[in-house]
């Protein structure tokens, strides 16, 4: 699809435009210099560190999938439902309360405290006595996690201005690689030399002293000061908000191609360790040192460089920040192949690192878009909404039904079973493409809405 250039604003320039118009009203707040200041981007960073211990919690536990599943002697069924729907179905339904808090109180205080909660509750499943036990405090995990992600993306959409704001959500989506880095690299071998309960305590802990160190430096920044835009004083009600993003074409499209394009990391993050020992023989640190680098580094890249490209190509035209997830969505599914088929476990890893670049491309392009698309106090939820979806499907739903295949296919093929359930994330990417193209058909006319209803909700002179 090609990208023209087009008079109308892209993401990027549209609530520039806004505030172009109306910085001479005085009932609106003055814009601040489109330069983040020192502030913001320590701000930026203590999220990134947020995040990264977020995906450290929530991910070591696949690469100590092997060992907890031959301690309790359960199935790849009770698996998949501990590492994906015991936490996702929480970590999404307590998603909307905390983003509607988000969207009213302190956003800082928000991520501080559930910081704290979920690294405890991490540290807690290294006593668990049973799976019962260890799925409750998986529970915990994702409740305290859900508190993050919408407070932290309204964060930065006051922090920096929309020109800025694709590429400051993908540093700070960055946070995430680097903590599936360190999860699977650290807890590989922590698991080889002290144990999985030891490395569930051992990664815990530290995420108690950010929490602390965050509380003590973070300042609430004002909300709308880089548009020239004035929050509400009043949140609107639940049901107001969710109809008003329903409304909008294109964000209806971000809530299938998100979930979709999200599921490829989740089921790779969690079962790509399985896959690694059951089909290519290697220890659970050997995963973790071959693994976890390209899974993050590769990750980290690809969403930075999706971020800062979007940004470039959607200020001339904002079509860009859908139709380029939606093109790498295609180009990572002959990788992908690659990576599950090849019988060298070296050519299998080359083939993933491109795939999870292009496949990282498309986080901040897509919730800048879902950002953009929001009033003030909504936009924790318009984030939280999404990450619904991506909570339900990608993080739940997916795992679950790879460990549901993996026994059904395992009397056929054994351990080799979890290489052909893996293929269901060429389903999942196809399907996200379709609708990343389809939001590109209603991107521009959803903007010049919210453009519109911003001029007419302005003040008079």
């Amino acid at each position: 699809m090609r990208l023209s250039r087009l008079t109308r604003p892209g993401v990027s320039g549209y609530c520039t435009c806004v505030a172009s118009l109306h910085a001479d009203a005085s009932e609106r707040v003055q814009p601040a210099d489109s330069r983040a200041g020192a502030h913001a981007y320590f701000v930026l960073f203590g999220l990134f560190l947020v995040l990264a211990f977020s995906l450290v919690d929530r991910n070591i536990l696949s690469i100590l999938l092997v060992d907890i599943k031959a301690e309790f002697q359960v199935s790849d069924t009770a698996m998949g439902f501990l590492t994906g729907l015991a936490f996702a179905v929480t970590n999404a339904i307590a998603g909307i309360p905390l983003a509607r808090l988000a969207d009213r109180h302190s956003r800082t205080l928000l991520v501080t405290a559930g910081l704290a909660v979920w690294s405890a509750l991490t540290a807690l499943q290294g006593l668990a006595s049973s799976f019962f036990v260890l799925a409750l405090a998986r529970v915990g995990v994702g409740i305290g996690e859900a508190s993050s992600g919408p407070a932290s993306h309204s964060l930065l959409s006051d922090l920096f201005s929309p020109s800025r704001r694709a590429t400051a959500i993908a540093v700070y989506t960055m946070g995430g690689h680097f903590g599936v880095v360190i999860g699977m690299v650290v807890g590989g071998w922590l698991n080889e030399n002290f144990g999985w309960r030891m490395a569930l305590v051992a990664v815990g802990l530290p995420g108690m002293l950010v929490a602390l160190i965050f509380a003590l430096t973070m300042r609430e920044p004002v909300r709308g000061l880089n548009e020239a835009r004035q929050a509400d004083e009043e949140q609107a009600p639940l049901r107001e908000v969710v109809s008003y993003l329903w409304s909008k074409t294109t964000y209806r499209h971000l809530l299938f191609a998100g979930p979709l394009f999200v599921s490829a990391f989740y089921a790779l993050n969690i079962w790509g360790p399985a896959f690694l020992i059951r089909v290519h023989g290697l220890s659970s640190a050997e995963v973790g040192l071959r693994l976890g680098p390209i899974l993050g580094f590769g990750g980290a890249f690809g969403t930075l460089a999706g971020g800062y490209f979007c940004d470039r190509l959607g200020a001339r035209d904002s079509r860009a920040y859908v139709v380029v997830p939606g093109i790498a969505g295609l180009l990572m599914l002959p990788c992908l192949m690659g990576f599950l088929f090849a019988e060298d476990v070296d050519v299998a890893l080359a083939c993933l690192a491109p795939m999870v670049f292009l496949g990282a491309t498309f986080i901040g392009p897509l919730y800048t878009v879902a950002l953009g698309l929001a009033k003030l106090r909504m936009r924790a939820m318009s984030s939280a909404v999404l990450h619904l979806g991506i909570s339900i499907v990608a993080a739940g739903l997916v795992p679950q039904v790879i460990g549901i295949l993996n026994d059904l296919l395992s009397g056929r093929f054994g351990d080799e079973a979890v290489r052909y359930s893996l293929g269901l994330i060429v389903l999942t990417n196809l399907w996200g493409a379709a609708h990343a193209f389809l939001a590109s058909r209603s991107i521009l006319g959803d903007l010049a809405a919210v453009r519109a209803e911003e001029l007419a909700a302005s003040p008079s002179d």
